[in-house]
C-alpha cells in the first residue's frame, strides 16, 4: 500500500495505490474540511464511506469520478482484495483556499459544486459519473509514469490540470442534459452488461431489448455519456483488464486475449499496440 501526497499551488493530490494476496482494510480522514475530487482507475476496489452512524457505500468503483465535502469526522475506508487493487488520485483543495485558487479555478468549484462549498453535513456528496476515455487514459498515465523530482512535479501539474478540466467539461455537458430524458440508468446498465461479459457480450440488439431503447437510441445516447460507441468502448474496457491480467502476471499473453474474448491473436496484438503503443509481449 502506497499513499504519496503531491502539493500543487493550493491543491493537494492524493495518490492511492494498492495491491494484496488476502484481503486488506485501509481508512483515512482528512485533517480540514476539503471539497475534492477522487478518480478512481482500474481497480474496482470497495469504497466505504463513514460519519457518525452515517455509511455511504460504492461496490463498484472502477472509472468512476466522485466529487465530495468531508470534514475531519467522516473516515473513508478501502477494503483491497486481490481481484480489486486500489487506484485512487483524491484531487482536493481546503475549503479555506477556494479564493486563492489560480486560474479562476475557485470561481469554477462555486459555480459547479455549490452544494460541496456550503456544506450542511460533515459529508456532502457531489457529482458523480463514470469517467471518458479520456480522463481514464489520464488515470492510467499517472499511474504508470516513472519519471523522479522537478520532471515528475511538472508531469503531475499538467495532467491534474488536464483532469479537472475534463471533469468540469463533464458536468457541464451533464448540466445542458438536465432538461433532456435520462437514460443514465439504462445506460449504466449496458455498460454493466459488457463489463460482466467481456469475453462473449451480447449484440446491440440484444442489448436494446434488454434494456428497453432502440438501436439508434441506444448508440447516440451512449456516445455522449460514455464518449465513445459501444463496441470501442467495450475494446477499451477489454484491452484494459488484458493489460492488467499480462502485467500482474496473472495470465500470459494468450490467455490474456481469450479470456478477453479474442479468437485471434494477432487481432489482439494489433488492437492491444494501437491502444497502448507497445505489443502485449513488450510488457515488463
Amino acid at each position: 500500500m502506497t499513499r504519496d501526497f503531491i502539493h500543487i499551488n493550493d491543491f493537494i493530490i492524493l495518490v492511492e495505490e494498492g495491491n494484496s494476496n488476502t484481503v486488506e482494510v485501509d481508512a483515512c480522514r482528512f485533517e480540514e474540511p476539503l471539497i475534492a475530487v477522487a478518480f478512481y482507475g482500474s481497480g474496482n476496489v470497495d469504497l466505504d464511506v463513514k460519519y457518525g452512524s452515517n455509511k455511504k457505500a460504492f461496490n463498484h468503483t472502477k472509472g468512476l469520478a466522485l466529487s465530495f465535502y468531508a470534514d475531519d469526522q467522516v473516515e473513508f475506508v478501502h477494503t483491497i482484495s486481490p481481484d480489486k487493487p486500489l487506484e485512487c488520485i483524491v484531487v482536493a483543495t481546503a475549503l479555506r483556499n477556494l479564493d486563492q485558487l489560480p486560474n479562476q479555478d475557485g470561481e469554477i468549484f462555486m459555480e459547479m459544486l455549490q452544494e460541496l462549498v456550503n456544506p450542511k453535513d460533515h459529508y456532502v456528496e457531489g457529482p458523480s459519473f463514470f469517467m471518458t476515455p479520456e480522463m481514464e487514459r489520464i488515470v492510467d498515465a499517472i499511474f504508470s509514469n516513472q519519471y523522479e523530482g522537478k520532471t515528475k512535479m511538472m508531469f503531475f501539474r499538467s495532467q491534474i490540470t488536464a483532469l479537472l478540466s475534463h471533469f468540469f467539461g463533464q458536468l457541464a455537458l451533464m448540466q445542458e442534459r438536465a432538461s433532456k430524458p435520462d437514460y443514465r440508468d439504462q445506460l449504466n446498465e449496458v455498460r454493466e452488461i459488457l463489463l460482466s461479459r467481456l469475453d462473449n457480450p451480447p449484440s446491440l440488439s440484444e442489448l436494446s431489448l434488454q434494456i428497453g431503447l432502440n438501436t439508434t437510441k441506444l448508440k447516440k445516447e451512449f456516445k455522449e455519456v460514455f464518449g465513445v460507441p459501444v463496441f470501442k468502448y467495450l475494446q477499451n474496457e477489454r484491452l484494459s483488464s488484458a493489460h492488467a491480467l499480462i502485467s500482474e502476471k496473472r495470465a500470459t499473453v494468450q490467455e490474456a486475449a481469450w479470456q478477453v474474448g479474442y479468437d485471434s491473436l494477432s487481432s489482439f496484438s494489433n488492437a492491444f499496440a494501437k491502444k497502448y503503443g507497445y505489443r502485449p509481449s513488450q510488457i515488463r
